[in-house]
């Protein structure tokens, strides 16, 4: 028999959980159960690696202390490490034995979170330990408590021992109904793999690196398409130019989706349009790139963008009447 004990504290010399672990695998190996430790916070940047580790098992110990509130961040990314790269199907056949000791409150809140989480990958449970120990040499000295850790043992023993049948669990039937997880449709062998890569730091930085590639690639070549578009505009307004004598007059167009302004100056038969600032243009408009491009197709006018409200304009409302006169953009 195979039992791994996942220790998920800190490693601190007066951790009641620690002792409790201690004793439990001193009375396993008595047993001759073969107990291996997998003390977390020796293993945390190889954790998504560690449900590999339960190949062999035929139980395990979910191990914590509950310092301030909840079971702690190691134990945490191990069970999401066994939600994502775990093998569901082992999972399904090992035993669990959750030990709480806290050294303030929650430590029955956190036993339970430990079996439900445990019971949702598919587990199957096995009764726990929990417990308030305020000063560790207490649970040491205190031959009772000692009796009850040394039970718990010998009951996870038998339980594993005679593969004790378990009744269904609600939550599991609820994951299987309404939350199933979306599927990677990936094998054991791959989700192995999967969970390697994770976990090596140098594979990890190198896909953030060629990630802000392709994301600078896509932002260059946006940006291209948005230069072609705003060419686009110029041309249209250039084509479009239908010179009236002694007019002159100097527009600012805002784009929503753009940040530069398009800038026209009529001076007679002289049309100057680009993207930039005007310093004290007669007339400021400000539209959407939906209701420009309806102007250049020729199936709005600028009087009706305003009047509709699809576009703001502020200045001189003369000068702005009179660009659908200079500007005549046949229907496309």
């Amino acid at each position: 028999m195979n039992i791994h004990i996942y220790y998920g504290g800190r490693g601190i010399i007066d951790d009641p959980t620690l002792f409790v672990i201690n004793k439990m695998q001193e009375i396993l190996e008595e047993l001759r159960v073969n107990v291996t430790r997998y003390n977390l916070y020796e293993c945390k940047n190889t954790i998504s690696m560690l449900p590999q580790t339960l190949k062999d098992a035929d139980g395990i110990i979910l191990a914590v202390t509950v310092e301030w509130f909840g079971i702690g961040g190691y134990m945490q990314q191990f069970l999401d490490a066994c939600w994502l790269f775990g093998d569901k199907e082992k999972i399904s056949t090992i035993y669990m034995c959750p030990v709480v000791m806290s050294t303030t409150y929650g430590e029955r809140e956190a036993k339970m979170n430990l079996a439900t989480a445990w019971e949702i990958l598919g587990g199957l449970p096995c009764s726990g330990i929990c417990g308030y120990i305020e000063n560790t040499v207490t649970l040491e000295m205190n031959e009772q408590y000692v009796r009850i850790i040394e039970k718990k043992a010998e009951s996870m023993y038998r339980t594993i021992n005679q593969h004790v049948a378990c009744f269904p669990a609600s939550n599991q039937a609820v994951k299987q109904k309404i939350a199933v997880p979306k599927g990677t449709n990936l094998t054991p062998q791959e989700t192995e793999q999967l969970s390697q890569y994770v976990s090596d730091d140098s594979y990890v930085q190198r896909q953030k690196q060629d990630i802000q590639e392709l994301t600078s690639l896509f932002r260059d070549m946006l940006s291209e398409e948005e230069a072609d578009n705003g060419e686009e505009y110029l041309s249209s307004f250039k084509k479009a130019f239908r010179p009236q004598a002694g007019f002159r007059g100097e527009y600012v167009i805002g784009i929503d989706e753009r940040k530069k302004k398009l800038t026209l100056s009529v001076n007679g038969p002289n049309l100057e349009c680009g993207y930039g600032t005007i310093e004290k243009p007669d007339v400021e408009m400000q539209l959407e790139k939906a209701a420009m491009e309806d102007i250049i197709s020729g199936r709005m006018t600028f009087q009706r963008a305003f009047m509709s409200g699809a576009m703001k304009a502020k200045g001189d409302f003369g000068i702005l009447r009179a660009l659908d006169q200079i500007f005549n953009f046949e229907e496309k």
